[in-house]
């Protein structure tokens, strides 16, 4: 009987400033083997069978996750459900150092969620890289706050719907927006059975009511000060009941554009460790409910209704670091620890032993160099 071998691949990267999720590590080699992150050692320490990658100097961080992304390079998903679409917006966040991405669907027809959910499932059985899941935000949302989003597809709660979802979608309906004040408890106790991050968002939520779902288990909020209730000295609304809460999260569109800089600067001050980058990142679309053009530096809808942005995750942080004034380190955990501690993820978000080797090398001015997968 002839033995059969497999080629084990070990590699060495070495001559980087390597921030490991938690510090900056110098004069270490970070070594991979197979995929997986085996250890941290001293250059010296660097086993004879690992090859050598020297990174120049560079800045080794763990990759990017997104959470709320709709389409890449032309192709929006909701407007053609193919793996095609998938894959064109896994290679679009590829290049803006995120290698696992939440491929989201606005408020829309229960068909096409339905649609979506078993065409992300063919796109994992099949081999296709980087998706987490999907993020469907709506349709239980409020139509005060609807943004973008169809309001003919917006729609009170059914049970029998969000399992649909969760059957159709064969544990890749990870997320979902909504607005806690159109939720039931029984709701919200279903999608945590079912696994399901929740997310309020869309939302004209009272800072009671808000807080209210937040005691029943929403662990989060969906693009900060973005379509919810305004922060008022007389009502704080959702986005203060998020900021005043200890632990809940939420995410922030740091272009400028949907939140201004010094905005995004006072969250992070009052919210620290729990808020994360999101791009919410969508493509040109000529047809469908979602027909986005691009305008300068974002996406509106004909009417000229903000409905998405173009950014990439790496703009993020340069977006963070350059003028919200947020440290590099620090940057690096709200596109990558923060969001895969809020999805209960504890194989990413960090260079450490047991971890995916899914790293990004930057230089000084905060450009991609190299992802490694």
């Amino acid at each position: 009987m002839q033995n059969k071998f497999c080629s084990i691949v070990r590699v060495a990267y070495t001559n980087a400033l390597i921030f490991t999720g938690t510090s900056i590590e110098k004069d270490k080699a970070v070594l991979v083997r197979d995929g997986f992150i085996i250890d941290l050692v001293p250059d010296g320490e660097i086993p004879a069978d690992y090859t050598k990658d020297d990174l120049d100097g560079h800045y080794l961080v763990p990759s990017f996750i997104d959470l709320q992304i709709y389409g890449g390079d032309g192709k929006l998903f909701s407007d053609e459900l193919s793996v095609a679409s998938l894959e064109a917006t896994y290679h679009y966040a590829l290049r803006g150092g995120c290698t696992r991405f939440m491929i989201t669907l606005a408020t829309n027809t229960r068909e096409k969620f339905v649609h979506g959910l078993e065409v992300a499932a063919a796109y994992v059985k099949n081999g296709g890289r980087g998706l987490l899941g999907v993020h469907l935000e709506g349709p239980y949302i409020n139509p005060e706050k609807k943004g973008a989003h169809i309001e003919d597809c917006i729609r009170v709660p059914d049970p029998d719907e969000i399992r649909l979802f969760a059957e159709k979608g064969k544990g890749l309906f990870r997320m979902m927006t909504l607005a806690p004040e159109q939720c039931r408890d029984d709701i919200i106790g279903l999608l945590q059975e079912l696994g399901v991050v929740i997310s309020a968002g869309h939302s004209n939520a009272t800072y009671a009511r808000a807080m209210r779902g937040f005691s029943v288990g929403i662990p989060a909020a969906t693009h900060l000060f973005n379509a919810m209730s305004p922060f008022h000295h007389r009502d704080p609304g959702l986005p203060g009941a998020v900021m005043d809460h200890p632990s809940v999260m939420a995410s922030i569109i740091c272009d400028g554009v949907h939140v201004d800089y010094a905005t995004a600067r006072i969250a992070k001050k009052v919210m620290g460790n729990r808020l994360f980058f999101i791009t919410d990142a969508v493509t040109a679309a000529s047809g469908g409910e979602y027909p986005h053009r691009l305008q300068g530096d974002r996406y509106v809808l004909p009417d000229g209704t903000l409905s998405g942005s173009a950014l990439s995750m790496v703009q993020c942080i340069r977006n963070g670091v350059r003028h919200v004034g947020i440290l590099p380190e620090e940057a690096f955990r709200m596109a990558s620890a923060y969001p895969a501690r809020l999805i209960g993820d504890d194989t990413l978000g960090y260079i450490a032993p047991g971890y995916h080797a899914e790293m990004v090398v930057l230089d000084h001015q905060l450009e991609i160099r190299r992802v490694i997968l």
